[in-house]
């Protein structure tokens, strides 16, 4: 029997999930427990909350707010008192905010803005030597030349593991200073020596929650200043950066020119991405991560990153419907390693400069992407003269390709709507149709 998540499942699922905007007055129980038809507030219950007809809300911006400035320093402190009580909102007003950190979201913390009109963005990113050895249990470090950094600043420190040959890669804040040595806000626990051609930089997510729950951003414009700032890895930064979080809604956010990932969450459950818009970023539009349960990325706009929603390790159970994916240069989206039991449903996926759609073929039959469903989907003109619409490469098992539009207008060269890779297993095909194509399915042989 298929696992293929279905939308009673989904409601399920999210049927004790709330955001701190408050809850509905009764709450379905559907495993034989009554419903919840008077929420109380009652201390430790974290799932049932009254819908409070006010709750306590800190605004932040240029003039005539709580918190009056532009700075992260000033975001954070709003974020920090709301998060002492309780949670509740921070609204920033219209206004361009340059963060030299991150903004270090809380549980129960609604993050929102004025649209267009409120703009984080980030000055340029700086990088130096250490200068001397720092152990595992230090807590603080000394650069070569300090000029570009601050107290106040996010860093990340990066290293070669000088036993392994691997990368280390540290994300701390500056919180003291004397000339070039600068003291962290955590020890660092791991090595960082100069042997191993350690080095600060100034890179961050602009907007990053960690070990954090029921969590808002809506709302505003993220600028990552592409042009000025070296690329960050999307499994430590992006535009917005989660791990190990749940219960995230991310709704009317614009992340755009950050040289990395537009919205990147990991080991992150039950996180929505809804009506936002991710485009000329570097790396990933959207990056569901590593281990990541029952994402739902609807009604989005990605254009212009290099891969439009990439699905990374274990990602499972997940809905991707609605969303416009555009002149993509890799891949519109990407299914991976045990990324299974997910549907992709009503996309557009147009102009991908490698491939529309791509199962990847991973390292053998047990890590591929199984048991998901490709349905309603238009995919049109993907990849060069040689390029392929839906390529499910080797390894995979139990897709359902479904109802499926496939079109090119460039002419069809040598264009495959939909390629089956050697080794692929109960692959089913059904009612989809082809235009445009030299060959509308190819099946390679073993």
């Amino acid at each position: 029997m298929s696992t293929i998540l279905d939308r009673r499942q989904l409601l399920r699922s999210a049927a004790f999930t709330f955001s701190v905007a408050g809850v509905s007055k009764s709450i379905r129980a559907e495993d034989g427990r009554p419903p919840v038809r008077v929420p109380r507030s009652t201390s430790g219950d974290r799932r049932v909350e009254p819908a409070w007809d006010e709750k306590l809300t800190i605004t932040v911006g240029p003039k005539d707010a709580d918190i009056v400035g532009t700075s992260s320093k000033a975001i954070q402190a709003a974020v920090d008192y709301v998060a002492s009580l309780g949670g509740g909102t921070v609204r920033l007003q219209p206004g361009k905010f340059d963060l030299r950190a991150a903004i270090r979201l809380k549980s129960s913390i609604r993050l929102i803005g004025s649209g267009d009109d409120t703009v984080l963005t980030r000055p340029a990113s700086v990088r130096t030597k250490l200068a001397i050895d720092s152990d595992w249990y230090d807590q603080e470090i000394t650069l070569s030349d300090a000029r570009g950094f601050e107290v106040g600043d996010s860093i990340c420190l990066q290293a070669r593991n000088t036993d392994n040959g691997g990368q280390t890669v540290i994300k701390r804040v500056l919180v003291a200073r004397s000339g070039n040595r600068f003291k962290l806000d955590k020890a660092l626990r791991e090595n960082l020596w100069t042997i191993g051609e350690a080095t600060c930089a100034t890179l961050y997510p602009l907007v990053t929650a960690e070990e954090a729950g029921n969590l808002a951003i809506e709302n505003l414009t993220l600028d990552g200043n592409r042009a000025n700032v070296e690329n960050f890895n999307g499994n430590y930064g992006g535009g917005i950066f989660m791990q190990d979080v749940s219960d995230v809604a991310i709704r009317k956010v614009t992340s755009r020119n950050y040289n990395g990932d537009g919205i990147s969450w990991q080991i992150a459950h039950d996180v929505t991405v809804d009506d936002c818009h991710s485009h000329d970023n570097a790396d990933l539009g959207l990056h569901p991560g590593s281990g990541s349960q029952r994402p739902l990325i609807r009604n989005n706009k990605i254009d212009r990153c290099q891969i439009g929603i990439f699905f990374c390790w274990g990602v499972k159970y997940g809905l991707a419907e609605n969303n416009v994916i555009e002149g993509i240069r890799g891949q519109g989206i990407s299914i991976g390693h045990r990324d299974t039991d997910n549907i992709v449903r009503k996309n557009v996926v147009r102009n991908s400069g490698q491939t529309g759609i791509l199962f990847r073929p991973e390292r053998g039959a047990s890590f591929c992407g199984h048991r998901n469903r490709i349905e309603e989907n238009l995919v049109e003109n993907s990849g060069p003269e040689a390029g392929v619409a839906i390529d499910i490469q080797g390894g995979t098992e139990e897709v359902t390709v479904t109802k499926n539009r496939i079109v090119e207008t460039r002419g069809p060269a040598h264009r495959v709507g939909i390629r089956l890779g050697k080794g692929t297993r109960q692959i089913t095909l059904a009612d989809n149709a082809f235009t445009g194509l030299s060959k509308e399915v190819e099946k390679l042989e073993a």
